[in-house]
């Protein structure tokens, strides 16, 4: 069994913020050495996320930050809000509904992905953020050549 990580900084501004960072999952799968087996990316944070999807403009910036609004308002009253005034209550709402993480099969030393799926850190929170995107490749390293 084999085990590979690495971290993907990302710089973010106020969200919902879509950052494709397919190019560097599949870069790290490909350093990882694994030829069957599984890759994890997860955001170690409580007001962020990483989905998959298309990662064009009028579905990243226009229909999923107006789905996130329509679902978890930003101007409702949250209890996170009112325990500590911080105005990200719907960051966190959002966060949990999208999840942390992705797991995504490798295959034959590439990720299994389809043709337009795309691997996507999705910033929630009201204000700029430092982030770090784990990436755990798990699996069977790559068979010897003849």
């Amino acid at each position: 069994m084999v085990s590979y990580h690495e971290v993907i900084p990302v710089e973010t501004s106020p969200g919902p913020q879509a950052v494709d960072i397919t190019r560097e999952v599949l870069h790290i799968v490909a350093k990882s050495q694994v030829s069957e087996g599984l890759a994890c990316i997860f955001t170690p944070s409580s007001t962020s996320a990483i989905v998959t999807n298309e990662f064009e403009p009028g579905l990243m910036t226009e229909d999923i930050p107006a789905a996130l609004e329509r679902l978890f308002p930003q101007g409702l009253t949250y209890g996170h809000e009112r325990r500590w005034q911080d105005g990200n209550g719907h960051s966190h709402v959002r966060a949990t509904f999208l999840g942390p993480s992705l797991t995504i099969p490798v295959i034959a030393g590439a990720a299994a992905m389809g043709t337009w799926q795309q691997i996507v850190f999705l910033e929630l929170d009201n204000k700029p953020r430092r982030r770090e995107v784990l990436v755990q490749i798990v699996g069977d390293g790559a068979k010897p050549r003849d």
